[in-house]
């Protein structure tokens, strides 16, 4: 740089040589510095945590980038208005993307986000690409369970077939059940949807089981001891299972870009309105989460803080829940929003169908604390 010196003439507009630094930096310089590896490395070293944060959320009787959420072939269908949101969690970390330490803090910080051990949803060995893969294998099953929830809801029964793609490691039912073998009956029950199944099981325990399948057309009987599952406490046969049916129409989907299983609820309320005339929701701007069975059963799933918020901040006024996540409920529900829990299809929809004929919803069944 040029310098200039009034007192000593002889320096004026010198150029000063840089003057040398010797000795240790002081105490500022080096915190400084430490300060800055810190901050560069909580950008860029990962850590071993999952983020869970509100995501958006998608109506089910609406549009997205211009096509239907369901668009229905082959059956007549109504007008509809309102919504019926399915709702979603952001996931960042784990074998989805790379978490580091100041995200993660912020995620942590914040009221809206969770932060999780990532080995609490993920095995170490999976990846990104079969994460991907089975949450797109969970929504393509839950669609189908929805149409066959919403037909069975409005009375026009559907197949369902229950057949074994594999057998779980150990399981009980080695050496008698094979692949392709179709369930037919447990004990003396004949068996007409996949629901049916657990609760057999569980009033069964772990007392021998008649196990029925039909194997290259002949009908085979064997007796089966089902076991206790260490993770739910639950009584399991190790099957399992492919579900189909036989639709009278077909189902499109207009969403590609979320997968897992947690929609199945409001696509069957989706199905259910769009096939029935009248306005189901009357205008009022609903949203919900929870899995489904054909026999119509509502199932927990993860993430309902967050869910409720992106409810909330889409606009919704109702929030539907599976009584079962009700404990994670309380205490986390947005202000100015109604939550009405719900343990099958058929309480979602009276609901739905109530609530937009005009009654209030801090009338209907919602989480309270025990």
């Amino acid at each position: 740089m040029t310098s200039r010196d009034s007192s000593n003439p002889a320096t004026t507009n010198s150029r000063l040589l840089p003057r040398l630094r010797t000795g240790r930096p002081s105490a500022r310089t080096t915190a400084g510095w430490a300060t800055g590896l810190l901050l560069v490395a909580g950008f860029v070293v990962p850590v071993d945590f999952v983020t869970e944060e509100p995501g958006p959320t998608f109506n089910t009787i609406g549009d997205y980038e211009g096509r239907q959420l369901i668009s229905i072939d082959g059956a007549k269908t109504y007008d509809v208005s309102g919504n019926l949101d399915m709702t979603t969690v952001s996931v960042a970390g784990g074998p989805n993307t790379t978490l580091t330490a100041v995200p993660a803090l912020a995620s942590w910080l914040s009221s809206t986000s969770t932060v999780l051990p990532s080995d609490l949803l993920y095995q170490p060995t999976v990846t990104s690409e079969q994460v991907a893969e089975q949450n797109t294998a969970d929504m393509t099953n839950s669609q189908e369970i929805a149409q066959a929830a919403a037909l069975n809801y409005l009375g026009k029964p559907v197949k369902e077939k229950l057949k074994v793609a594999s057998l779980t490691e150990n399981s009980p039912s080695q050496g008698k059940i094979q692949e392709d073998d179709i369930l037919l009956k447990l004990g003396s029950t004949t068996l007409e949807n996949y629901g049916q199944i657990a609760e057999i099981l569980d009033k069964n325990r772990d007392k021998p089981l008649a196990v029925t399948v039909s194997r290259d057309g002949k009908e085979i009987t064997e007796t089966i001891t089902p076991q206790r599952s260490d993770d739910h406490g639950r009584y399991l046969l190790g099957l399992a299972l492919d579900r189909s049916y036989e639709f009278p129409f077909k189902v499109k989907y207009g969403l590609e870009e979320v997968g897992g299983p947690s929609a199945g609820m409001m696509f069957a309320l989706g199905i259910i309105d769009e096939l029935t005339e009248g306005k189901m929701t009357g205008g009022v701007h609903f949203a919900g989460t929870g899995t489904i069975e054909s026999n119509g059963d509502v199932g927990p799933i993860g993430g309902i803080a967050q869910k409720m918020v992106g409810a909330k901040d889409a606009g919704a006024t109702v929030f539907l829940t599976p009584a079962d996540n009700c404990d994670e409920v309380v205490g986390h529900i947005p202000e100015g929003l109604s939550v009405v829990k719900v343990s099958n299809l058929t309480e979602a929809a009276d609901a739905v169908k109530k609530i937009g004929a005009g009654e209030d919803p801090s009338t209907f069944p919602t989480c309270t604390a025990e």
